[in-house]
Parts: structure tokens; C-alpha cells; sequence
């Protein structure tokens, strides 16, 4: 009798005990949440959403998003809601929705998903972005504003008047007015919503605009083109900007493969052909590193920068005293000598390497856009060439103005024999500079590697718009290679437009052409006796 009261007192115990686990589920709101929405007829998806989204459970921003991207499922058995972490396979991975317990696999056939359709999903959109309206992350809540631009609904517009009346940042704010007042021009034709939306740069703002303007009231279509016309303006201002933006990152471009290419020529009177091939050499030692560093391009783009300058100022050195030292003062044999030694590196490339093109990776940091605007935004990698091409030059004429090296060359740029006269050993000078000018070429490579791919080619492109820009701002004027590259890239991103790209070439050169005319010594004369001869 005894152990039968002692069994039956050990059952009641352990009945009680796994009662609040068996009916803890049951006993979560979220279940409820949860079951409406799976269950839910098409009119009532809306209501469902909106319940889960006010029900301020902490949860309810990842059950909307699994509803979104069509990841949450019913386990027929069950009536257990999951979300599938995996659905690749015959076997999908899933997720308890409420308890977010990892349940393993299973075979697809035993689920049912609770689907959506594009009108449910537009409607998600914008409650999730009024979800984020209210996070803690500022950057959050500015892309939520950004996210609600044309997903606003009636269900939305008494949630957002009462956001509007909160101290929130102003730049959110904004985009909330902005918001409702694309509902209330293209739902309610509201003429004073126009004017909240006159400022606007947004696509989804001069949609609504462009609807207005073709209304049936003549008062809101008037008022609309008027602000339509306002952002136009703005737009083409805008697009100004990036032009003038796109001109100088090409400039930079330029000047990087051209301000080597001033100082050999101002210094020697050598026209190297072979320029183009040292930039592809350190474009493609920029390549190297990434290979030796994989997992860090970043790691691998700043030891190419070094690397660059080293490899293409030795095969510089090695080019001037295997060939250039013995054709001084023979410029066209000179010309044909490194025209031949840039097909040599060519196809030495080709062989060595590969004929097709190699991708460098472009570091996390300068990849993306710096968004000024909704119609303006700076593309990074070109904004980090042109902050490294302004550097280069910087240290170039450091090294022109405070070193023993940049006074020799310019002493025997101004005038070679009275340099040797006075104990300068114009030979070292020209090693030390066409190694100077090939290390620059190849920084260049460095820099280009980022805006484009890598090949025996790449520095083909560049070549003849170097000696354009070294010619128009003045032989082995740095200043005059500065604003020349610049000039020339933004002239030539102002015609590529209506000209077309080669068209815009041709009337490049032939302003250079009538420049030269009329300055034979381009922008930045050279001085000394040298620049007299």
C-alpha cells in the first residue's frame, strides 16, 4: 500500500511539472499571431500583418521578414510553424518561428508554405520600414524613411502622424512627410501635399508628380508641373555635378599615367612608347599581391603600392640601360626602340600570365557609393584615386623642390652641359629619374586596377592621352601635367555624352592641335636655356 501511495505521488509530481511545458507554447501570444496569419484569406493578410506588427513583441520584425522571403511553412503533422534556415535539398533545416529551437530537417513534402504574393509583400514593406522607424540605429531608421516612399497605405497614415508629432531627427522626418505626401497626391489628389514633395529628388517623388500632372483637376496638374519643373532644375544640377565628378576621377587617372611620363621627357626629350606597358606592370603586381594575400585585399592593395613603384621603376632602369642610354639625342629611333620593348612586355605578359583579363578586388572600404542625394551619389573607388593621384603629385614636388635629387634634375633639365659643368653626373641623374618617372607609371597601374580590369592591354589605353596631357600642360611641368589631365578628362566626360566616346577624342585632340598652335610649349612653359634650343 505504501509504494503504491509512493508511485501515485511520484506520477502527480511529474504530471504538474510537465504541465507549464506542454501549454507554454499553447499559452504564448505569438502562437495566436502566428496561426492567424497562416490562416488568413487574402483580404485578411493585411489585418494579420498589422496585428503582429503592433503587438510590440520582440519577435515580430523576424516573423515579418520570414513571411516576406517566403521562408515561413506549416508542418502538416503538427500545425507547427517553422522557418527555414535552408531550403536547398529534398530535406529543408527549420526553425521553431516561436521558440527559434533548431527542429533539425525535414523533407520538404511535410511542409505547407504560407505564401505571399506581391501585393501582400509591398504592403510588408512598408509596415516593416515603420517597424524601423522606431530602432534604436539612426542609419536604420534614416533607410526605413528612405524604404517608405511610395509604401504608404491607409493603414499606415495615423501610425505615421503620430511618429510625425515624437521628436524624431529631422532628416527621418523629412522622408516621413515626403512619404505621406506621395499617398495623398496619388490617392487623394491633394494640391498642398505637392508642396512637400517640390524639394524632393527621390524617383518615387517625381512619379507621383508626373501622375499629377496628368490629373483631371487642373489646379493639382498645374501646381504639379511647376514643381516638377523645380526638380528638373535640381536634377540637371545634379547630373552636372557628377559629370564634373567623373571628369576629374578620369583626370586623375591621366595624371597619374602622365606625370611620369613629364618627367623622363622633360628631363631626357625620351619618348618611351613603353610607358603604358610599366603602368600594366604595376597593375599587374597589384594583381600578385591580392594572390599572395587572398583573404586581405586591403592588406594586399596597400603592399602593392610599394611593390608597384619598385617593379616598374627596375624594369625603367632596366629599359634606359639596355636601350634608351644609347639613342640620346635620337628621339625618332628612340620612339621606334620602345615601341618594341612595350610589344616585347606585351607578349611577355601573355606568355608568363594569361592573355585575358585578371579581376582585382576592390578592399570593403572603397567599394560603394558615398551618397550625397537621392540623385547624387560619388562611387568610392573613384574618389580614393583621386585623393591618391593628388598625394602622388604632392610627393613629386616635394621631392622636386626639397631634395638633392629634385634640384639636379632640374638643374639639368634647365641646361644639361652647364649642369655637367658644375658636377652634376647627368648619367645618374637620367637613371634616377627614368627610374622615378617608371615607378610613378606604375602606381598608376595600382590606382587603375581598381576602376578596371587587368590585362596585356591596359596601358595601350593610355598612352597617347599621356603624351596629350604632357604636351598641353608644358614638357616637365608638373603643375602643367596637373591641370592638363584634369582639363582633358573632364572635357572629355562633358563630350562622351552627345559626341559618343570616339567622336569626343577626335575633338579633344584637335583642340590640342589649335592650342599648340598658338602656344607651342603648352600651358606651363619650360624655363632655362634648354627651353630655348
Amino acid at each position: 500500500m505504501g509504494i503504491t501511495r509512493l508511485l501515485t505521488s511520484l506520477l502527480f509530481v511529474i504530471a504538474m511539472a510537465s504541465t507549464p511545458l506542454a501549454t507554454a507554447q499553447e499559452e504564448d501570444p505569438g502562437v495566436a499571431l502566428l496561426n492567424d496569419l497562416a490562416t488568413a484569406s487574402p483580404m485578411e493578410v493585411e489585418a494579420a500583418i498589422q496585428a503582429i506588427a503592433n503587438s510590440g513583441d520582440v519577435r515580430a520584425r523576424s516573423w515579418l521578414e520570414a513571411f516576406g522571403s517566403n521562408r515561413l511553412s506549416i508542418i502538416k503533422d503538427s500545425g507547427k510553424i517553422v522557418v527555414v534556415l535552408n531550403n536547398r535539398g529534398r530535406d529543408w533545416t527549420v526553425a521553431d518561428a516561436v521558440t527559434s529551437e533548431d527542429l533539425g530537417e525535414i523533407s520538404r513534402r511535410e511542409l505547407d508554405r504560407i505564401n505571399i504574393n506581391n501585393a501582400m509583400r509591398s504592403q510588408l514593406e512598408g509596415t516593416l520600414a515603420m517597424l524601423d522607424l522606431y530602432a534604436d540605429n539612426p542609419e536604420l531608421q534614416a533607410q526605413a524613411g528612405k524604404d517608405l516612399l511610395g509604401k504608404v497605405d491607409e493603414a499606415l497614415v495615423e501610425p505615421l502622424n503620430e511618429f510625425l508629432q515624437q521628436d524624431r531627427p529631422r532628416a527621418v522626418t523629412n522622408r516621413v512627410e515626403q512619404a505621406l505626401a506621395i499617398y495623398r497626391v496619388e490617392q487623394l489628389g491633394d494640391i498642398k501635399a505637392v508642396d512637400v514633395l517640390a524639394g524632393s529628388l527621390h524617383s518615387r517623388a517625381r512619379a507621383a508628380l508626373n501622375s499629377a500632372v496628368a490629373s483631371d483637376d487642373p489646379a493639382l496638374a498645374g501646381k504639379a508641373r511647376i514643381a516638377l519643373e523645380s526638380v528638373e532644375q535640381k536634377l540637371k544640377l545634379n547630373r552636372a555635378a557628377e559629370t564634373l565628378y567623373f571628369g576629374l576621377s578620369l583626370g586623375s587617372v591621366l595624371v597619374l599615367a602622365a606625370i611620369g611620363l613629364a618627367i623622363t621627357f622633360g628631363v631626357m626629350g625620351v619618348i618611351n612608347m613603353a610607358h603604358g606597358e610599366l603602368i600594366m606592370l604595376g597593375a599587374y603586381t597589384t594583381w600578385g599581391m591580392q594572390q599572395l594575400f587572398p583573404s586581405q585585399p586591403g592588406l594586399a592593395l596597400i603592399l602593392s603600392i610599394p611593390a608597384g613603384f619598385l617593379v616598374a621603376a627596375l624594369a625603367g632602369v632596366a629599359i634606359e640601360r639596355s636601350v634608351i642610354q644609347f639613342l640620346k639625342g635620337r628621339p625618332l629611333e628612340t620612339l621606334l626602340a620602345t615601341f618594341g620593348i612595350s610589344l616585347i612586355l606585351q607578349q611577355l605578359v601573355r606568355t608568363v600570365i594569361s592573355p585575358l583579363n585578371r579581376t582585382v578586388i576592390t578592399p570593403e572600404r572603397m567599394s560603394g557609393s558615398l551618397i550625397i542625394n537621392d540623385a547624387l551619389s560619388l562611387t568610392l573607388n573613384r574618389l580614393y584615386v583621386l585623393g591618391f593621384a593628388l598625394l602622388v603629385f604632392a610627393a613629386l614636388m616635394l621631392i622636386m623642390r626639397k631634395t638633392r635629387l629634385g634640384l639636379e634634375v632640374r638643374a639639368v633639365t634647365q641646361n644639361r652641359a652647364m649642369a655637367r659643368s658644375m658636377g652634376i653626373k647627368a648619367t645618374r641623374v637620367d637613371i634616377m629619374t627614368f627610374a622615378l618617372g617608371s615607378g610613378v607609371a606604375g602606381l598608376a597601374g595600382v590606382a587603375l586596377s581598381q576602376l578596371t580590369n587587368v590585362g596585356p592591354n591596359l596601358g595601350q589605353n593610355y598612352i597617347i592621352d599621356s603624351f596629350m596631357v604632357v604636351v598641353f600642360g608644358g614638357v616637365g611641368n608638373l603643375w602643367g601635367t596637373l591641370v592638363a589631365g584634369l582639363t582633358l578628362g573632364t572635357l572629355n566626360q562633358l563630350l562622351e555624352p552627345w559626341a559618343g566616346a570616339v567622336l569626343a577624342k577626335i575633338v579633344v585632340l584637335v583642340f590640342i592641335i589649335l592650342f599648340i598652335q598658338k602656344r607651342p610649349r603648352g600651358l606651363f612653359p619650360q624655363k632655362g636655356r634648354a627651353a630655348e634650343g
